[in-house]
């Protein structure tokens, strides 16, 4: 399939977990996130992909998109905001709820992923603002056809994938990821119903486990440790 490396990478406590605000608040949380962010800029990739939740949460701050009536035909598919972008921040929302400032965060290009849910004002509304999109899927996203689009339409060549636990699965699901990053910090949560690193919701057909193959441990400071996986394929 042509599609670009997809390479998960995450950071959990020892039990699995990955919301940061269980965490507390320290310097040692602060040394965690240091950490990952230097390990994720050790893969050079040119693409970081997350879920509108987390978009909403770390990066628009809840912002509602501004909507307006138009009688522009929106044709296509794939929608380039930038042809000359070279990084990109990839968005997983599925039905267009995301509002936007402009169409880059610190620099990387955004690129909206949606289905045909997405209204065609939000689509004249990513088009206003430059904002790239690839639409896929009706009711669920296709992702193998949306990184067949991602492939084909900008200069990526890796993904570094940053998710929730259910986009993660929703990939791992569908055996799109080639490489796991897991960054395992010396805490344990213990909270129950807490998303884990992989979650695959109960509409979707299971598709059996993933073997994963061990390629490189590391100890880190503040004794964290870095698996490097690849999955069997």
């Amino acid at each position: 399939m042509n599609k670009p490396r997809v390479i998960c990478h995450m950071m959990s406590t020892v039990d699995g977990k990955i919301i940061v605000e269980n965490w507390g608040a320290n310097k040692k949380i602060s040394t965690f996130s240091s950490i990952y962010e230097k390990c994720h800029e050790s893969f050079k990739s040119q693409a970081w992909m997350v879920g509108r939740v987390t978009m909403e949460k770390d990066f628009t701050e809840g912002k509602r998109p501004q909507l307006t009536k138009t009688k522009q035909t929106v044709a296509g598919n794939v929608f380039i905001g930038d042809t000359n972008a070279s990084s990109f921040a990839i968005a997983v929302d599925p039905k267009g709820k995301l509002g936007w400032e402009s169409n880059q965060i610190d620099g990387d290009h955004i690129i909206e992923l949606l289905t045909t849910q997405a209204s065609k004002k939000y689509l004249h509304y990513l088009r206003q603002k430059s904002i790239s999109y690839i639409i896929a899927g009706k009711k669920q996203l296709n992702f193998k056809s949306a990184l067949k689009q991602l492939s084909n339409s900008f200069p990526i060549k890796t993904i570094m994938l940053e998710g929730g636990g259910h986009l993660n699965g929703s990939l791992l699901n569908e055996g799109l990821i080639d490489e796991l990053s897991l960054l395992v910090i010396p805490i344990a949560d213990g909270t129950p119903k807490t998303p884990t690193t992989f979650e695959i919701g109960e509409e979707f057909p299971k598709r059996g486990a993933t073997q994963l193959h061990l390629t490189e441990v590391k100890q880190l400071q503040a004794d964290v440790l870095w698996f490097k996986y690849r999955t069997k394929k």
